[in-house]
Order: C-alpha cells, then sequence, then structure tokens
C-alpha cells in the first residue's frame, strides 16, 4: 500500500513536471492575491488620511494645499484622483488647451481617462488569478492523463496485469487532478473575492470624480478663482 510520500516519489518526469507546473502556478496566484490584499489596504488608508487632511472645506483658496495633501498621501488611487483632476484644472485655467472646451469640460475628459487609469491599476495582476483557475484543472488533467498512460505501459512492458499492478499508478496519475483542483479552487475564490473588492473601489472613485467636478464647475472659469 502507497501512502502520499512514497506516490511522490514512484511518479516519473511527466507527471512531476506538470505537478512543477501546478505548484508554480499555485505560487503565483498566492503572491497576486497577498500582494493586492496589501496594496488595497495601503491605497485604502492613505485616502482615509487624505480626506481627513482636507476635510469638506475644498475651496478655489486651498487648492494649492489640497494638492500638497494629495502628493503626500499618493498611495491613494483617492488622493491621486483629486490630484489628478485639480492640477489639471489649475494647469488649463492658466494655459487653455486649444481645443475650445471650458476648463471644467477639458478636467471632465481628463478625470474620466485617470479614473480609467486607476481602475485598471486595481485590477493588476487580475488576469493571474483568473488564468490558474480557469487552467489548472486541466493542467491536472493532463498529469492524470499522462500518468494512466504511463502506467498502462509499465503493465504492457512487465506483462504483468490485475488491480494491484494498476492501482499504484493510478492512484498517482489521480493526485494530478487533485492538485490541479487543490490550486484552481482558491484562485477562483480570490479572484471573485478581489473583483467584488475593486468594484466598490470602482465606485468610490467614480463618485468622487463627480463630486469633484461639480465643485470645480461652481467655481467658475476665473484665473484669480484658483
Amino acid at each position: 500500500m502507497f501512502n502520499w510520500s512514497e506516490i511522490w516519489l514512484h511518479m516519473g518526469p511527466p507527471a512531476l513536471a506538470v505537478a512543477g507546473v501546478l505548484l508554480v502556478m499555485g505560487i503565483a496566484s498566492l503572491t497576486v492575491f497577498v500582494e493586492r490584499l496589501l496594496a488595497f489596504r495601503r491605497s485604502r488608508a492613505a485616502s482615509a488620511q487624505f480626506a481627513t487632511a482636507i476635510g469638506d472645506h475644498l475651496s478655489p483658496s486651498a487648492v494649492e494645499r489640497v494638492i500638497t495633501e494629495a502628493r503626500n498621501h499618493s498611495a491613494g488611487h483617492f488622493a491621486r484622483l483629486v490630484e489628478s483632476g485639480l492640477s489639471t484644472y489649475r494647469e488649463l485655467l492658466s494655459n487653455p488647451d486649444g481645443s475650445g472646451l471650458t476648463p471644467a469640460e477639458s478636467t471632465r475628459r481628463h478625470l474620466e481617462r485617470r479614473v480609467d487609469v486607476l481602475i485598471a491599476d486595481l485590477k493588476r495582476g487580475l488576469p493571474i488569478l483568473a488564468s490558474v483557475g480557469s487552467v489548472a484543472p486541466f493542467v491536472g488533467l493532463l498529469g492524470t492523463v499522462l500518468g494512466i498512460i504511463s502506467a498502462f505501459q509499465g503493465i504492457a512492458a512487465t506483462g504483468s496485469g490485475g488491480l494491484s499492478s494498476v492501482s499504484a499508478g493510478i492512484a498517482e496519475a489521480l493526485i494530478e487532478t487533485a492538485l490541479g483542483l487543490a490550486v484552481a479552487i482558491p484562485a477562483v475564490l480570490a479572484f471573485n473575492y478581489l473583483s467584488t473588492s475593486i468594484a466598490r473601489d470602482e465606485l468610490t472613485l467614480t463618485n468622487a470624480a463627480g463630486e469633484l467636478l461639480d465643485r470645480i464647475e461652481r467655481w467658475g472659469e476665473s484665473p484669480s478663482d484658483v
């Protein structure tokens, strides 16, 4: 009767290669998940500190201070959004871009693009989780097929048959399927969790951009206002 360690030691080169690939995929998905969790925590903490620092008193006279505070909390996506919007608006007031649009309208278009960039940054690494979650079971199945082929080749070479001669090879092969599922299931759960978390942050950034634009439009177009 084989135990887990004996089964691992008796795996052939193809099965070990597949197991190695699955191990790399598992490490990659775990790395992405942990890195994204830490990145989200840093971003939310910095954004909360920035929001506390500026309070609810954003006015034309406070633009420079808000931009400085945003740069001091650049780890936060919210702070980066506000800094980008206010800096663009201030620059357009002094140097119009020649598009014929008002500074507020040009800033609106800039912020729409900026929100897309920030959301893409939040989603960095998610394709790896999606790929691991969808591909790992098939890689495990490939290992199983290769293991079964190897087992039957051994039977054909030795001329022996029966359940005892086949069971060890089949057990080795099925471990690959189990390993593939063990890698894929956490990757899918991590992908779904991060996607939900990103959706909340995306809504927050979109609302923040809208509120910032509403305030900018109320300030007027005079360079002396900012």
